[in-house]
């Protein structure tokens, strides 16, 4: 059932990331939302949003935005754009995995959790959301309900910070600067609170929430 029709142009959502996008593919139909599963250039720069999910290897993933002429079409998009898991984590500078330079939209080296003191690597399951700044993408969203995270590496909490996590060490689980939105967690996998973030999201890019 399509809880609402949320009207929107075009949204991308780019395949290069190695990730399996049946559950975002429900996620966005459960919105009613118009998209386009694309690795074409001039198809993602002319989306009204784009959705940038991931899993897998930040080099391989690299290797794949640049094989594909991804990576200046990514990095001067300037309507909203939203990194999902991987797809946050290549927003970043650089990753210490395969210690490859990324995107740099957003501040910041991302790192692997240590397993020192018999941490479980990868995170996987259910954490809280530890809001740090207001942002639209929280309009409606009970923060002291859990998403869903799956991941061995994490990017550090700064002035870029939305939401932090705790695993080990503080990390961010939600950043954002200027037009780029991202999420560590799988909000297609949240249940009510990842479906009210993204549909959030889809109304900031359809210019009914504040992208601010």
């Amino acid at each position: 059932m399509v809880l609402r029709i949320l009207k929107i142009m075009k949204l991308a959502v780019v395949t290069s990331g190695g990730a399996n996008f049946n559950s975002i593919e429900i996620a966005l139909q459960r919105l009613g939302v118009d998209y386009q599963l694309t690795v074409d250039p001039l198809v993602i720069a002319a989306a009204d949003g784009v959705l940038f999910p991931g899993v897998g290897s930040a080099e391989y993933a690299m290797h794949e935005l640049k094989k594909h002429d991804l990576i200046s079409v990514l990095q001067k998009y300037r309507k909203p754009l939203l990194g999902i898991c991987l797809g946050m984590q290549l927003l970043y500078e650089s990753s210490e995995e395969g210690d490859v330079a990324c995107l740099g939209v957003l501040p910041g080296k991302v790192r692997k959790f240590s397993t020192d003191g018999g941490l479980l690597v990868p995170q996987m399951g259910w954490n809280n959301l530890i809001p740090l700044q207001d942002s639209a993408l929280f309009c409606d969203v009970d923060p002291s309900k859990d998403v869903y995270f799956v991941h061995s590496y994490y990017a550090p909490v700064n002035s870029a910070t939305l939401a932090s996590c705790e695993y080990g060490v503080e990390f961010a689980a939600m950043a954002q600067r200027n037009n780029f939105y991202a999420m560590q967690f799988h909000p297609e996998k949240s249940g009510s609170l990842g479906e009210q973030l993204l549909k959030n999201f889809i109304e900031v890019v359809n210019g009914n929430l504040s992208s601010n």
